[in-house]
């Protein structure tokens, strides 16, 4: 593999590392974990599905309602009866938890500011085609050698 190449993995790895420290970073500053984090944007969405999130996610039921009762105690996030299936929750966010959210948001959006606004547009324009092509490479390639233990699994 040439130098070029290492760099760039390398470089990518340190990014995806970065991105994932600094989102546990904004969710700890909101005072929430980063599954709490994502399941709040989650549960925004008007048809969030515990058993669908876990699944997407790959963690386990008993987690997600575990991550879910903490939201409620926080106050962040409210469960009614479904008034079609009184078999089913529906969870939305309280106002609390809306403005918890906004409130990340706008962190992370003054965070992207802050660093991305003074680079050259071209050049992300450009690496945003060379990374798109990259990940659906690798996401072909990791299809095509998922063990068969993984294959049997429903698909999210």
């Amino acid at each position: 593999m040439t130098d070029a190449r290492n760099q760039l993995i390398l470089n990518l790895q340190e990014l995806a590392d970065l991105f994932a420290w600094r989102r546990s970073q904004l969710a700890a500053e909101a005072g929430l974990r980063e599954s709490e984090w994502r399941m709040l944007e989650e549960v925004e969405s008007e048809h969030f599905l515990p058993s669908l999130f876990a699944r997407e996610r790959a963690c386990t039921p008993a987690a997600v309602s575990k991550t879910l009762r903490a939201l409620q105690e926080a106050g962040l996030v409210k469960a009614r009866i479904d008034s079609r299936d009184g078999r089913q929750r529906r969870y939305s966010l309280t106002a609390t938890g809306g403005r918890r959210l906004r409130s990340l948001r706008a962190a992370r959006e003054e965070a992207l500011r802050v660093i991305w606004s003074d680079l050259p547009e071209r050049e992300l324009a450009r690496f945003a085609r060379f990374s798109e092509g990259l990940v659906e490479r690798l996401r072909s390639y990791a299809k095509d050698h998922e063990p068969e233990t993984q294959k049997a699994r429903p698909a999210s």
